[in-house]
C-alpha cells in the first residue's frame, strides 16, 4: 500500500516524465473533487495526505536509502492540490468545467503549467528546500512551497485578466 500512495497509484512509474505524470493525475483528481465539494475540502484533504506523506516518504528513505526517488510522486499531487486550492479554489458542477466565464478551467490549466515551472525551476525559496531539507519535508516541502505559488500566480493573471476585459 506505501509504494501505491507514495507513487500516486503507481503514476510514478511512467518511464518518462514521471513527475509531469504524477501531476496530471493529480490535476484530474483535483478538479474531480473540485465538481463534488468546496476548496476547503481539498485543502485540508491534502493537510492530510502531507503529513501521512511525510511520515511514509520517511519510511521508503530510510529503508531504501535513496533521498527524492523520481518515483515518489505523492508530493506532486499535493503540490498541485493546494494550488487548486488557491485557483481556481471553487466548486462547479461537471456541465460548468468548461465554461469560460467561471475560469475554472483555464485557472486549473494555468495552475499545471506555473506549479510545474516552479516545481522544475525550483527558484527561491523553492530551491532552497529542495536543496537543505531532508527527508520526508525535503521531498514534500519544495512541491507544497510551489503549489501556493502557482495557484497565487494563476490567480492573480486570472483576475487581472478579468479586469483587463472590463477595462476594454
Amino acid at each position: 500500500m506505501n509504494w501505491f500512495f507514495i507513487t500516486l497509484g503507481y503514476s510514478g512509474l511512467s518511464p518518462k516524465a514521471p513527475g509531469t505524470a504524477g501531476s496530471i493525475v493529480a490535476l484530474l483528481l483535483g478538479m474531480w473533487i473540485l465538481t463534488y465539494f468546496d476548496a476547503q475540502t481539498l485543502f485540508m484533504a491534502t493537510v492530510l495526505i502531507s503529513v501521512i506523506a511525510i511520515k511514509s516518504i520517511d519510511k521508503y528513505e530510510k529503508t531504501s536509502g535513496i533521498h527524492d526517488d523520481k518515483r515518489i510522486v505523492i508530493d506532486e499531487l499535493a503540490g498541485m492540490w493546494f494550488a487548486l486550492s488557491v485557483a481556481p479554489a471553487m466548486s462547479v458542477s461537471m456541465s460548468e468545467v468548461g465554461m469560460w466565464e467561471n475560469g475554472f478551467l483555464i485557472q486549473s490549466i494555468l495552475s499545471f503549467v506555473l506549479f510545474r515551472y516552479f516545481d522544475i525551476a525550483k527558484p527561491s525559496i523553492i530551491g532552497r528546500i529542495d536543496r537543505e531539507a531532508k527527508g520526508g519535508i525535503g521531498v514534500m516541502g519544495d512541491d507544497i512551497v510551489a503549489g501556493f505559488a502557482a495557484g497565487i500566480c494563476s490567480s492573480l493573471i486570472w483576475q487581472g485578466f478579468v479586469q483587463l476585459q472590463t477595462v476594454l
